[in-house]
């Protein structure tokens, strides 16, 4: 028996987000950076410093996810990852695709790092390598082969599309194999290149109702905890937005702070940094479409991807969205 639940919103932690640079060995086809929106610069250290520094004060607790482009392609990420810890953030996670560069795994310790979280978006080489490139199926497996031998918790993500999701209920047997600690099921955003890929194209809500969470139960079988989208809301359910009530910050190196990774493609991003210090952006930002309420849940689904939404004859909707920072978890029993 697994346990099962929606995992709530929360003031109590600051999310920090963190993309120290834009840049990346790799061309995936469903990639979300969007550099004349996010910038094309790396960031230097004393940058990262005191932008962790204004964002890790917001709260009594604070975690930071270090983010791309490839953050290992960041000459001075280990220097980041220990001025997070001296700066007190509670967890320091860094996202990569495996490639590992500067020989990131030899220069901060596991103690240091609590996960290097690892994209892989198929169970074979065939799927994965059609969306991220040649060869990445094998460099991927192989640094986090890598990682678990250095000792560093690892997670994996796998962003479901119409282009893999025939290979998600072959994942846990690998994740098993890979001596993988937690894995992240995440719901393609039409963003970025995927906005312009149709094989990207998110799946339906009865696809994914019938697979995900069928998959995420597999997975927790054999020992790993699964988080995913919750997606759809059930009827009895209320929506609520991230942006309004928890304290999750998108920042890029161009100094765009969302609240909200939808609103990420348009220049409605509702704080910025003014050199070290965090301000509000004044009206009309993405903090003004948070407050809109309507019968179809989160307002930036219905602005920015709806295709995912689908109304009953008289022209109500015949379901709701969830926020896309609501998750599930299903944890080993």
């Amino acid at each position: 028996m697994k346990v099962k639940e929606t995992v709530a919103f929360t003031k109590a932690a600051t999310n920090v987000f963190f993309h120290i640079l834009t840049g990346c060995n790799l061309r995936c086809r469903h990639c979300y950076i969007n550099r004349a929106q996010h910038g094309e610069n790396l960031l230097e250290l004393s940058v990262i410093e005191s932008w962790l520094k204004a964002l890790a004060g917001r709260s009594r607790q604070a975690n930071v996810i270090f983010l791309g482009g490839e953050p290992t392609l960041h000459p001075k990420l280990a220097a980041a990852v220990r001025a997070a810890r001296r700066l007190g953030y509670k967890s320091v996670t860094v996202d990569t695709n495996g490639y590992l560069f500067h020989d990131i795994l030899d220069k901060v310790e596991p103690e240091e790092v609590d996960f290097f979280s690892f994209s892989l978006d198929g169970a074979t080489p065939e799927t994965n390598d059609a969306l991220r490139g040649k060869g990445c199926f094998a460099a991927c497996t192989d640094g986090i082969r890598r990682a678990v031998r250095r000792g560093f918790s690892t997670s994996l993500i796998y962003t479901v599309s119409a282009a893999n999701i025939h290979e998600l209920t072959q994942m846990p047997p690998l994740l098993k194999d890979l001596g993988i600690e937690r894995f992240f099921i995440q719901v393609i955003g039409i963003r970025g290149k995927s906005a312009a890929d149709p094989d990207t194209r998110q799946i339906s809500r009865k696809e994914w109702l019938r697979v995900i969470p069928e998959a995420a139960q597999a997975a927790a079988e054999v020992g790993i905890p699964v988080t995913y989208p919750k997606v759809f809301l059930e009827p009895e359910e209320t929506f609520d937005c991230a942006g309004l009530c928890a304290d999750n910050y998108f920042v890029f190196p161009n100094g765009r702070v969302y609240r909200c990774p939808l609103c990420e493609d348009f220049p409605i991003h509702g704080m910025v940094f003014e050199g070290d210090r965090l301000v509000e952006k004044g009206p009309l930002n993405e903090t003004d479409f948070f407050r809109l309420e309507i019968p179809e849940g989160c307002v930036m689904n219905k602005l920015v991807q709806p295709g995912n939404l689908s109304y009953l004859p008289d022209g109500a909707p015949e379901y709701r969205v969830a926020c896309c920072m609501l998750k599930e978890e299903v944890r080993p029993a």
